[in-house]
C-alpha cells in the first residue's frame, strides 16, 4: 500500500521500538504500527504505573486544564509519544517525519490484509523480565475501559 512498512508492535519493547521508528521517519519511510496494546514497557508494574500515575497529579488551583503537559493515556498514543521524543518535533523535519506515522490499537480491516514486519533489534526474551503491556498500563491509568 503505496510503499508503507507495517510493523506489528507485539512483544516489542517500546524504547528499543521507538529509536528504531524514529530513524527510519527520519531517512523518508512511511511507518504504520498496529497492535500498539501489545508493546511492551520492561520493569516492575508497581514502579511504571506510579511514574505515570505521578505524572498525571499535576495540576493548578486556579485552571487545571491549563496546566500542562498534558499526559497521553490510550496505548496509541503513549506509543506515538515515546516516538515523538526521539524526533527533532520542533523542526519542520521532524514534524514531517511524525506525520508519515500512524499508530493503530488492533489491526484496522486496511492493513489486515498485509504482511507484518517484526524488528529483531526491538524484540527481547520476555521471560527473564518482569514487564507490563501498554494496553495494561492504559487500564491501569485510566485511558482504556
Amino acid at each position: 500500500m503505496n510503499n508503507e512498512t507495517i510493523i506489528d508492535a507485539s512483544g516489542h519493547v517500546v524504547g528499543r521500538l521507538a529509536s528504531q521508528v524514529a530513524k527510519r521517519l527520519l531517512n523518508g519511510e512511511k511507518i504504520v504500527i498496529v497492535n500498539a496494546e501489545k508493546a511492551v514497557i520492561i520493569g516492575s508494574r508497581k514502579s511504571i504505573i506510579d511514574k505515570y500515575m505521578k505524572k498525571l497529579e499535576w495540576r493548578t488551583y486556579y485552571n487545571p486544564e491549563k496546566r500542562g503537559p498534558k499526559i497521553p493515556r490510550r496505548p496509541d498514543t503513549i506509543l506515538k509519544r515515546s516516538i515523538r521524543g526521539m524526533l527533532p518535533y520542533k523542526k519542520t523535519r521532524g514534524r514531517k517525519a511524525l506525520k508519515r506515522l500512524k499508530v493503530y490499537i488492533g489491526i484496522p480491516e486496511k492493513y489486515s490484509k498485509f504482511s507484518f514486519i517484526t524488528l529483531d533489534v526491538a524484540k527481547k526474551d520476555l521471560e527473564k523480565y518482569d514487564y507490563i503491556t501498554l494496553g495494561e498500563l492504559s487500564k491501569a491509568i485510566g485511558g482504556m475501559k
